[in-house]
């Protein structure tokens, strides 16, 4: 009986000392990789979609989409179609083409973990191909003999400019929020600066498809959209560790040199 007393004693103590020669970790560490969601994110412009059943003049169409290149950049275009009837003060005309932009989306919101909301700044190079007809227009004269009460019309049917170009660059601000699960409502806010423009003969582009109204002695122009998009996840990568700055305290100048 002793001699099993002696064995028990004898174990437990090898076993104590075992157990005392690893270090106890008092901060256990979280051993949870975290992830993030890439994918594409696809949609259209619900203003164009509204301004074409409110406005008669007008008839618009455009699709946008974003892809998640980095944590916080995105890879961004739009593409679209749009037809519009001006009236200006002595003609009418009706613009009509496509258009594409493409350029890139910086998010600058912080998220919490497992959100995927932005406030986003970018770019865009914005091309458009199109036409241009002169439904009518008048003539301009001090003399009002024959018309009293407006100016002589000087267009008896109208004429079409086809083959019209132009390109530009967007400055780009805006947001998308997450209204359920991978749906998103976006609005952003385009500042563009008109870089080619192909004129027509005997006539100027005084609209263009995805830059809007060009304005005289001007290249900017500006416009906006309203967006809902769906988010298609693709694939799962690691989340990017934020850094933490570190406040290192007042710098000390260094010790004068020794004579």
């Amino acid at each position: 009986m002793l001699k099993y007393i002696i064995s028990t004693i004898c174990i437990v103590q090898v076993s104590l000392g075992f157990s005392q020669s690893k270090p106890i970790d008092l901060q256990p560490k979280d051993t949870v990789t975290k992830t993030e969601k890439y994918g594409v994110r696809v949609g259209i412009d619900l203003s164009k979609i509204v301004k074409s059943t409110l406005d008669e003049d007008y008839t618009g169409l455009e699709l946008v989409g974003d892809y998640r290149l980095k944590s916080n950049l995105y890879l961004a275009a739009e593409l679209g179609n749009e037809k519009s009837t001006q009236q200006e003060d002595l003609y009418n005309f009706t613009a009509s083409g496509s258009y594409l932009k493409m350029g890139v989306d910086y998010n600058t919101y912080e998220n919490w973990f497992g959100m995927r909301n932005l406030i986003h700044v970018g770019g865009r190079f914005g091309f458009s191909s199109f036409s241009q007809t002169l439904n009518n227009y008048q003539i301009f004269s001090t003399d009002r003999y024959f018309e009293e009460t407006d100016f002589a019309l000087g267009l008896n049917s109208p004429v079409e400019y086809k083959s019209l170009s132009a390109s530009w660059l967007e400055a780009v601000i805006g947001t998308k929020v997450e209204l359920f699960h991978n749906v998103y409502l976006g609005a952003t806010v385009r500042l563009g600066l008109l870089i080619t423009n192909k004129d027509p003969e005997n006539f100027r582009n005084l609209w263009i498809p995805g830059f809007n109204k060009v304005t005289d002695n001007s290249r900017f122009g500006s416009s906006y959209n309203y967006t809902i998009t769906y988010f298609i996840p693709l694939y799962k990568k690691k989340k990017e560790a934020r850094k933490k700055y570190v406040d290192k305290g007042p710098q000390q100048p260094p010790p004068p040199p020794k004579n």
